[in-house]
């Protein structure tokens, strides 16, 4: 039985999932991998910095590398990560769910005073996600989560970094609806895991629908 989010040429879709430290993403990605794998899908997970050999210096040298240096290493394993990974997975007929993706790459940077249109313009030629998705959640209650865990990484020790973050991807995200791509956004302050992530499978299911009766 052909899969709900295959096309008939085989093409799997390309899911991408951002938004502020603390607001569940990895959970929520996980959540949403299992239910469709449940349902069949060929599902695959993947994430940036990527695993790759870019993605691998590129989180080694996060606490050292700063600015501009760092945005052009992260895009360039954006580029190399859709072309070794992510594309030949989708033309096998993968639904593909990144754990970051272009809207991270016009947040992260920002902290270290790296301008929005600068990133912007780095980023122009990645791929398009079939949807990209944005979690959303207050600030107070991101920070009171990454307040019981340690630190990630440099950026989140900065004071107030949480309603910075938030801001920085409202920013984003009106820069992605700007430039014409499928973003869905879901607030997860209050919601578990588990349903932001169906929330987000109904909206795939409705999307390739759409492209059906499109095509």
């Amino acid at each position: 039985m052909k899969s709900q989010l295959s096309s008939d040429c085989g093409r799997g879709l390309f899911v991408t999932v951002d938004g502020p430290s603390g607001a569940g993403k990895t959970t929520i990605v996980r959540h949403l991998a299992q239910m469709l794998l449940a349902e069949g899908e060929h599902v695959h997970l993947t994430a940036e910095p990527s695993g790759g050999p870019i993605g691998k210096l590129a989180s080694e040298l996060t606490e050292t590398v700063t600015g501009h240096a760092l945005a052009c290493l992260y895009a360039a394993d954006r580029y190399h990560h859709v072309e070794h990974e992510v594309l030949p997975l989708l033309q096998d007929g993968h639904t593909v769910i990144s754990d970051r993706y272009i809207a991270s790459g016009l947040v992260i940077q920002r902290f270290d005073g790296v301008a929005l249109e600068f990133l912007w313009h780095l980023n122009a030629e990645a791929k398009r996600p079939d949807l990209a998705v944005i979690l959303e959640a207050n600030p107070e209650v991101i920070a009171s989560r990454l307040s019981e865990r340690d630190p990630h990484n440099r950026f989140q020790h900065t004071a107030g970094s949480s309603y910075t973050e938030v801001e920085f991807y409202r920013h984003a995200t009106d820069s992605l609806h700007g430039a014409g791509f499928e973003v869905f956004k879901v607030d997860c302050t209050s919601r578990p895991p588990e349903q932001s992530a169906a929330i987000i499978r109904n909206r795939l299911v409705d999307l390739f629908a759409r492209s059906e009766v499109l095509g």
